[in-house]
C-alpha cells in the first residue's frame, strides 16, 4: 500500500511539472482547429513535419533536450479583394482552382447589395485552403481572373507566423505525458485494492485527456503549416463603374464641371495673389511719386507773390448834432 501511494505521489508530481507551463492560447487554437478543419486530407504529411516529429521523439524519449536543427514551421495565409464581372462565376472558378491544387473550400458566401437607385449588385466571398508550396501559384491564378490588375486588385495581403517554438514545446509535453501514462499503467497493474485502482484510473484518465488535447494542437500546427488559407472578396464591376444613360455619363459630366470650377478658383486665387504681392506695391509707389510731384508743383508755381494784406478798419462816421 505504501509503495503504491508513494508511486502515485511521484507520478502526480511528474504530471504537475509537465503540465504547469501549458498556456490557454493552445486551447483556443485547438477549438479553432476543430471548427475549421473537419476533413483536412493529411494522408501525406510534409517532410518537414516528419523530420520535426522524429527529432522531437528521439530527443524527448531520452529525457534530455537536444540542439537538433529542424525545419521552420511557418503558417502562411493570404487575403485578396478583387473586382470581377461576375462574382458567382469567379467563385466557382476559385473552388475549381482549390480542387485542382489538391485543396478544398472552407466557406463561401454569395449575396446582393442594393444601390441608392435600387439596383441589386452581386457580391461574394470565398475561403479556400491549398498546399503551402502552391500558395503563390494559387494567388497568381486568382489575380489572373481580373481584367485590369492595376485597378481591379483593390487589396492583397500575405502573412506568415513562425510556430516552430510552440510546436517543439507541444512535442515535449506530449512525450512527458506519455511517459507518465506508462508509469500509471504499471502502477495500476500492480494495485490490489479497489481504492488504489480507482485513484490511478482517475489520474490515467486525466493524463489521457491531456495527451489528446496536445495531439489535436500538434495536428493543427501540422495541417495549418501544410495548407495555407486564402480568403477572397469578390466585388462586382457594376458597383464601381459610372452610371451611363444612352452613352451619357452624368458622373463624368459632374466630374468635369467640378474640375472646371476648381480650375477657375485657382485662376482667381492666383490673380489675387499676384495683385496683392506684385501689382499693389507698384501702384502704391506710383501713387506716392505722383502725389509728391503734385505737391512740389503746387509749392513752386502756385504760391502767392504778395503777402497777405491786413484788412482796413472802417472809417468812423461822424454825426453832427443839430444845433439848437
Amino acid at each position: 500500500m505504501k509503495r503504491i501511494a508513494l508511486s502515485m505521489l511521484l507520478v502526480g508530481s511528474f504530471l504537475l511539472s509537465a503540465c504547469a507551463a501549458r498556456s490557454a492560447q493552445l486551447v483556443d487554437m485547438d477549438k479553432s482547429y476543430a471548427a475549421e478543419a473537419p476533413a483536412m486530407p493529411m494522408s501525406a504529411p510534409s517532410p518537414s513535419m516528419e523530420m520535426a516529429d522524429s527529432a522531437g521523439s528521439n530527443a524527448y524519449s531520452s529525457g534530455e533536450s537536444t540542439s537538433q536543427s529542424i525545419d521552420r514551421i511557418v503558417i502562411k495565409n493570404a487575403s485578396l479583394s478583387i473586382v470581377v464581372a461576375d462574382p458567382n462565376a469567379s467563385m466557382d472558378a476559385i473552388a475549381s482552382l482549390a480542387d485542382e491544387y489538391s485543396g478544398w473550400v472552407v466557406s463561401s458566401n454569395l449575396y446582393k447589395t442594393t444601390t441608392s437607385s435600387g439596383i441589386e449588385i452581386p457580391r461574394g466571398s470565398i475561403s479556400i485552403r491549398v498546399p503551402a508550396e502552391k500558395l503563390n501559384q494559387a494567388l497568381a491564378a486568382i489575380k489572373g481572373m481580373v481584367e485590369d490588375p492595376e485597378t481591379d486588385i483593390q487589396s492583397e495581403n500575405v502573412s506568415g507566423e513562425d510556430v516552430t517554438a510552440q510546436y517543439t514545446d507541444l512535442q515535449s509535453r506530449k512525450a512527458n505525458l506519455e511517459q507518465a501514462e506508462a508509469s500509471l499503467r504499471e502502477i495500476m497493474a500492480s494495485a490490489t485494492k479497489t481504492e488504489d485502482v480507482l485513484n490511478v484510473f482517475n489520474q490515467l484518465t486525466q493524463v489521457r485527456g491531456e495527451i489528446e488535447v496536445i495531439r489535436g494542437q500538434i495536428k493543427y500546427y501540422e495541417e495549418s503549416s501544410s495548407f495555407s488559407a486564402i480568403s477572397v472578396e469578390l466585388i462586382s464591376k457594376a458597383s464601381i463603374e459610372p452610371i451611363t444613360v444612352a452613352g451619357w455619363k452624368p458622373q463624368g459630366v459632374a466630374r468635369d464641371a467640378l474640375q472646371a470650377l476648381i480650375n477657375a478658383g485657382k485662376v482667381l486665387v492666383n490673380i489675387a495673389i499676384w495683385f496683392a504681392i506684385f501689382v499693389l506695391p507698384i501702384l502704391l509707389v506710383f501713387y506716392l511719386v505722383i502725389r509728391f510731384f503734385i505737391w512740389v508743383i503746387k509749392k513752386l508755381f502756385f504760391r502767392k507773390k504778395n503777402p497777405p494784406v491786413a484788412p482796413e478798419e472802417p472809417a468812423a462816421v461822424e454825426t453832427k448834432s443839430d444845433e439848437k
